[in-house]
C-alpha cells in the first residue's frame, strides 16, 4: 500500500443510477448489508442472492453517500454522512420490515459493520440480529503499513487533503484469480481518474476520508453495551487489514445474549468474496433463518 501525493480541483458530483442492490422477498427476514469504506454494494453481492435465493430474505445493499462518486467528492465526506446515510437506508429497510412484519437484520463488511453496529444501538426495538463481517475497530492486519498509524496526526493537519493511500496487493483477497482481477481493474485508475468506481469500488484511499473514521469508530466503541441484538461475527484468522482482536473486543463488550464469533483460516479481509465467501453465505443464511424461524 503507496502513499501518493496529489490536488484535487474541487469535482462535481455525478448522477448514478444505480443505488446499489435490491431484492424483494415476501417471506424470512428483511437484511441490510452496508459495504466497506472506499467499496461499492457489488462486493456483498454474493452473499445477497444467497440469502434471497437460498433462505428466501429479502436483501438490501445500499451505496453509501458519495460512493461512485469523483473521488474528490468522496474524499469531501464526513463521518456524520456516512452514518446518515446508514440511518436512512435502515429506515427504508425497517418500512419494509414492518409492513411485512419480518425481523431485520442488519450487517455489513468492514465499515458497514461498524456502522451496523450502530443502528443496533441505536435502534434496539426494532433489530432483531446483528451480522458483522471484518468489523474495523483497529487498522492491525498483518499487511497495513507501519506508517498508516501515524496517520492520525495528519487530521490536525493540512496533509490529510494531499495524501492518498493507493490499494495494493492482496487487496484483502487470498483468492490469486481474484486478486488478479482487481489488480487489473485498478492499473487503470488514477487520483484524477477514478474508472469504474461505481461497480468496482476505489484504487484509492483519501487520507482525509481515514482521518474522518476515527471519530465514528470512537463513537460506536462508546455504543457496544448498547446492542442487545443476536449478533454473528465472521473475521478472517489472517485478515490482512484488522486482526480478529476486532471481533473479539465487540464480542466482549456488547450486550447481546446470543454472540457468535466465526473466525475463517483461508480468507482475507474481503470474507463477502473471497475463498470462503459460500462458507459465510451460509453462516449467514443459519442465523437469518432462526430469527425468522423465532
Amino acid at each position: 500500500m503507496a502513499l501518493e501525493w496529489g490536488w484535487l480541483a474541487p469535482q462535481a458530483p455525478v448522477a448514478l443510477e444505480d443505488r446499489g442492490v435490491f431484492l424483494r422477498a415476501d417471506r424470512g427476514c428483511v437484511v441490510l448489508l452496508l459495504h466497506g469504506l472506499t467499496g461499492a454494494p457489488t462486493e456483498l453481492a454474493y452473499l445477497a442472492y444467497h440469502l434471497r435465493h437460498r433462505g428466501g430474505h429479502a436483501v438490501h445493499c445500499p451505496r453509501l453517500v458519495n460512493h461512485g462518486q469523483p473521488l474528490g467528492v468522496l474524499a469531501r465526506t464526513t463521518w456524520r454522512e456516512l452514518l446518515a446515510s446508514a440511518r436512512a437506508a435502515f429506515l427504508e429497510a425497517r418500512a419494509e420490515a414492518r409492513a411485512r412484519g419480518a425481523p431485520l437484520v442488519v450487517g455489513g463488511l468492514s465499515l458497514g459493520a461498524v456502522l451496523s453496529l450502530m443502528l443496533a444501538a441505536e435502534f434496539p426495538g426494532d433489530v432483531a440480529g446483528a451480522i458483522c463481517l471484518s468489523p474495523t475497530l483497529f487498522y492491525d492486519g498483518w499487511n497495513v503499513p507501519w506508517y498508516r498509524r501515524l496517520i492520525t496526526l495528519a487530521r490536525f493537519t493540512p496533509l490529510k487533503h494531499f495524501a492518498y493511500f493507493r490499494e495494493g496487493a492482496p487487496f484483502g483477497l487470498r483468492d490469486e484469480a481474484l486478486r488478479g482481477k482487481v489488480a487489473e481493474q485498478y492499473a487503470g485508475m488514477s487520483l484524477r481518474d477514478s474508472g469504474e468506481a461505481a461497480k468496482l469500488g476505489y484504487a484509492h484511499f483519501p487520507v482525509r476520508l481515514f482521518c474522518e473514521m476515527q471519530p465514528l469508530i470512537a463513537r460506536c466503541r462508546r455504543q457496544l453495551p448498547a446492542v442487545i441484538a443476536p449478533l454473528l461475527l465472521v473475521q478472517a484468522v489472517h485478515d490482512d487489514m484488522t486482526s480478529p482482536r476486532n471481533a473479539r473486543y465487540i464480542r466482549d463488550r456488547v450486550s447481546s445474549a446470543r454472540r457468535e464469533l466465526v473466525l475463517l483460516p483461508e480468507s482475507y479481509h474481503v470474507v463477502s468474496a473471497d475463498l470462503e465467501r459460500g462458507a459465510v453465505a451460509g453462516h449467514m443464511q443459519r442465523f437469518c433463518d432462526s430469527l425468522a424461524e423465532a
